[in-house]
């Protein structure tokens, strides 16, 4: 008697392996094994006549989606009929999730199993909690099916419909979305509140002062004081501003100074006595913060880790998969009885009972839709490893280390501290010093948000006053007039995005790490230094879609939606007339689009309208334009690509148009050659150029300026030093090949070049200069273990050793395809039942030794480049699936491109909105 039993992914599928009897058979599904149509290609024969087969969806027939399975999953389904060919049992063991739940359906449709048929839940993948599961199977609930349906159906109904739209207004490949362009309208509304802020200064003094008898050793010295009142008035501070005119918010009453005034009031109170007018103390109590849901793990990942959402999910998904923490997709702060008891044992061995809660800490979701089903992301287990004892590394390390400390920190005891606010007379200013004493530290020994390091978050949490009482006075020690400048509202992080998306009940946090890949991904907005800043093309879309259809882009609108979709899953409401009203009711998507189509002015819809810039900005078929009228007609020019609203001025826009009217400025002449060179602007940023473009010189020398350099500070010596590259730096002493310095579109790099046998390239990064580095120091980057393509989302699953030959660093890796090692081109998988845990350097090197005798180096890196494809096409859009349908009416060329990326689309498929 064999069971058979159905898991996403291998990496799980190896896991729960270890903890089953012999005879089961654990089999992954790769994910999806179902989905709508996502090319032309796809859609069967019998149904490519009828009007509805594009959209996937027969809206005249209830709304019956058309269900096909991919050519690149093809294959797996055949591997797992023939799996449940030998098994007496068939196990269905997808994530608790809906997602998981719509998995086990589409499974169950497609095998059409005539054994026995159970559905398998857990949270975590221990052996435990796998036996207990076993016990306690049950049947697939369809009304979270039903829900999940209705979900993919409502998203592919937006994009499917919105998407064309954009495209023959706009431009085309444009993408909407249920979730996504409310999305990229909340990047838009913040960056139009940046561009109509208007900034205002104003000036307080700052004084350091000290005791009046010199303190005790360990006692408190010199602290500082703010300048906070004048005669009692209150003085003005950021706060009193008005954003849209600079000035104090009408009706405040308080005392605004300028650099005269402030300079004049320290004149007057320099010298004079200083007294404490006042001491308040004020005890405070602090408690922790709950255990992480998916949304505030990838907040908190975010502040402390510098780890995009995407990325977040992806290790955590890893972590899940490998047994070390409970499911990583939850809206639950909830934690088992199981939990609160290993958390508490970890406080009581680690901290001591006096850092322990007086009674375990119970916590409840307050969010409607959560699933309350679920646990907390918390460490998996009954007893929790510190992260000491799990052996992860890198970011793995990092992320399960957050996890562990935010859930031990949740049973213990709370936080005491003291917060103490001493006022200051001199003459008829006051001036305020506050300060904070931790006297208990309770939770805040373990886990401090927004810290790495707990102890050294606690040293910079106090801010220690010294020992004063009414009526001392204390020296001033130095005073200073301060300027200050208001600054704009701060633009959205990842962090901050999710927390607003959740806030505002848009979406399911399981989604947003897509969402926002999704928004990057296609252009609407881009990651500089952690903020998310729109494009041009964002503005564009979000003003077509708030102008002609206001609900899909409204924040209200979505969250009613969402909470619709959650009531479809308990039963509180029904999916067919919900669809049925959204898209073909009165004021329905499908009447909404055949109203508004023709009342779109394409041009007036191309066109971004940004304060203070007389130029119009237009969005054209290669990127964003500027367009202005001259004596001589429309003059346009090209913004680059790097260049967002946010940082178009008029000043830029008078360079840019000057560039195309009068020719590119120029920086001098060439000392050698005697040619001009000029400093422009182009599609890719600022770059230099020697010479003008003629008929003998069609393509004069070029050279971008490094990242971070300002074209306005560029001097003729910098021009001609950039012009040389790429440098010849000499002949590398091994192969005779030659070894340059050159600059790219990631930044400088030396490259070993050594023609038809291939280029080895390595990145130059400070101290080490690209106009000045040598061949010696080439030499010994190029020496250098080079990093794992793509290694920024490559985190290893074990560490294994560097190779005894190359020196190359030997890792584990998670693939397409399970766990495997890399040297060089050479990729080779692990045996289905060997352990990541168990694997050595000693059995890489014989895997590997083994796959390059067979010849394996050249197909292992076909399989890398599939893989990357796949990884690539993982985060495709209802807008990529759309364009792939439409490319039907495009030429066989364009097909056959589609039809490829089609093929490549990624084993696991992510949830999409």
């Amino acid at each position: 008697m064999s069971t058979l039993v159905i898991v996403e992914s291998p990496t799980k599928a190896r896991t729960i392996r270890n903890f089953l009897p012999s005879n089961y058979r654990v089999e992954a599904s790769m994910g999806h094994v179902r989905d709508l149509p996502s090319s032309a290609e796809e859609i069967p024969e019998a149904v490519k006549g009828e009007k509805w087969a594009q959209l996937g969806v027969n809206v005249e027939a209830d709304f019956e989606p058309l269900y096909v399975i991919p050519k690149d999953k093809k294959k797996i389904v055949k591997e797992l009929k023939d799996a449940l060919k030998d098994a007496t049992e068939l196990i269905l063991a997808t994530d608790e999730d809906r997602e998981g739940e719509s998995i086990s359906w589409h499974l169950l449709q497609i095998l059409k199993p005539k054994v026995p048929i159970k559905r398998m839940v857990f949270h975590e993948i221990t052996r435990e909690a796998i036996r207990d599961a076993l016990t306690h199977c049950r049947d697939i609930d369809n009304r979270v099916v039903q829900a999940q349906e209705t979900r993919r159906i409502l998203d592919r109904l937006v994009g499917y419909t919105l998407s064309p739209l954009l495209w023959k207004k706009i431009a085309w490949g444009l993408s909407a979305g249920r979730v996504q362009s409310v999305a990229v309208r909340l990047l838009v509304c913040r960056e139009r509140e940046r561009r109509a802020f208007r900034q205002g200064s104003y000036w307080d003094l700052k004084a350091t002062l000290t005791p009046p008898k010199p303190p005790a050793k360990g006692q408190a010295g010199a602290f500082e004081a703010k300048l906070v009142t004048v005669g009692n008035v209150k003085v003005a501070n950021g706060s009193d501003f008005d954003e849209n005119t600079g000035g104090i918010i009408a009706g405040r009453r308080v005392l605004l100074l300028n650099e005269d005034q402030a300079r004049a009031l320290l004149a007057r109170i320099q010298n004079k006595p200083w007294t404490v007018g006042n001491i308040e103390e004020r005890p405070v109590t602090r408690k922790p913060s709950p255990p992480f849901t998916t949304s505030t793990l990838q907040q908190e990942a975010n502040r402390k880790l510098r780890l995009g959402a995407r990325e977040t999910m992806r290790i955590a998904q890893s972590l899940y998969e490998r047994g070390f923490i409970t499911y990583m997709r939850t809206d639950s702060v909830h934690l088992s009885e199981q939990a609160i008891t290993a958390a508490r044992s970890c406080v009581q061995e680690l901290y001591g009972s006096e850092y322990l809660s007086p009674q375990p800490r119970k916590y409840t979701t307050k969010s409607k839709g959560a699933q309350e089903a679920h646990e907390a992301i918390r460490p998996a287990g009954s007893t929790f490893r510190t992260p000491q004892q799990t052996g992860l590394s890198g970011v793995d390390f990092r992320l399960y280390d957050l996890i562990w400390k935010r859930t031990v920190a949740s049973q213990m005891a709370d936080a005491r501290q003291t917060h103490v606010t001493l006022l200051t007379l001199v003459e008829d200013a006051g001036f305020r010093s506050s300060g904070k004493r931790i006297d208990f530290a309770g939770f805040l020994r373990a886990y401090v948000e927004g810290s790495d390091d707990p102890d050294a978050a606690l040293e910079d949490q106090e801010v220690i006053l010294p020992t004063l009482k009414v009526g001392d006075k204390p020296n001033c020690k130095d005073l200073e007039a301060v300027g200050h400048e208001t600054q704009p509202p701060a633009r959205y992080t990842e962090a901050s995005l999710v927390k607003m998306l959740e806030s505002e009940g848009v979406g399911r946090p399981s989604t947003y790490a897509s969402i926002i890949g999704t928004i990057v991904d296609r252009g609407y907005a881009k990651l500089i230094t952690n903020a998310l800043i729109p494009t041009f093309t964002a503005f564009a879309v979000t003003t077509l879609l708030e102008t002609h259809f206001p609900d899909l882009v409204d924040t209200g609108f979505t969250s009613r939606m969402e909470q619709t979709l959650d009531e479809i899953a308990t039963g509180e409401a029904k999916w067919l007339p919900y669809l049925d009203k959204f898209y073909r009711g009165e004021t329905g998507l499908q009447t909404q689009v055949k109203e508004q189509e023709s009342q779109i002015d394409a041009k007036v819809a191309r066109t971004v309208v940004l304060e203070n810039i007389s130029a119009k900005v237009c969005i054209g078929k290669y990127g964003a334009y500027l367009e202005a009228e001259s004596e001589d007609g429309p003059v346009k020019a090209s913004i680059p690509q790097d260049l967002t609203p946010a940082d178009l001025d008029p000043e830029q826009v008078e360079f840019l148009l000057k560039q195309k009217t009068e020719g590119p400025e120029q920086l001098g002449l060439h000392p050698e050659t005697g040619e001009p060179i000029f400093v422009l602007i182009g599609s890719y940023g600022p770059y230099v150029q020697l010479g003008e473009i003629t008929e003998t010189n069609k393509k004069p020398k070029r050279s971008s300026l490094p990242k971070g350099t300002d074209k306005d500070t560029m001097t003729l010596e910098m021009a001609v030093s950039l012009l040389t590259l790429p440098r010849l730096l000499g002949t590398h002493p091994d192969t005779g090949a030659k070894v340059q310095a050159a600059l790219g579109m990631y930044g400088p790099y030396v490259v070993h070049d050594q023609g038809k046998v291939g280029k080895d390239y390595r990145s130059i990064k400070p101290p080490d200069d690209v106009l000045t580095i040598m061949l010696d120091r080439a030499l010994e980057l190029l020496s250098q273990p080079k990093a794992v393509r793509g290694s920024k989302s490559a985190t290893p699953l074990k560490e294994l050793g560097a190779h005894p030959e190359s020196g190359e660093l030997l890792n584990v890796y998670d693939g397409r395809y399970g766990p495997y090692v890399k040297h060089g081109d050479i990729n080779a998988s692990l045996a289905k039942d060997e352990s990541v845990e168990n694997f050595t350097l000693q059995k890489a090197l014989d895997l590997l030794a083994a796959k390059e005798a067979s010849g394996g180096g050249k197909s292992s890196s076909k399989s890398k480049k599939s893989t990357k494809t796949a990884a690539k096409s993982e985060t495709a859009t209802e807008k990529t699936a759309a364009k792939k349908t439409a490319a039907k009416k495009t030429t066989t060329a364009a097909k056959k491109t589609t039809v490829k990326k089609a093929a490549t689309a990624t084993a696991t498929k992510k949830k999409t909105t």
